[in-house]
């Protein structure tokens, strides 16, 4: 199976999708801690 056709597993569509919403993450958790004040752990109650 070519890598074009694989829908499961590390190809490189999957890796770039991955990334894009790891950074997308990192930035509204740094946008919610900006807004409120409170750290990411504080806000769920752990600390």
């Amino acid at each position: 199976m070519t890598e074009e056709n694989a829908k499961f597993g590390f190809t490189q569509l999957a890796e770039n999708w991955n990334g894009r919403l790891a950074m997308l993450g990192f930035v509204i958790g740094l946008a919610t801690e900006l807004m409120t004040g409170q750290g990411i752990l504080s806000q769920l109650g752990l600390m």
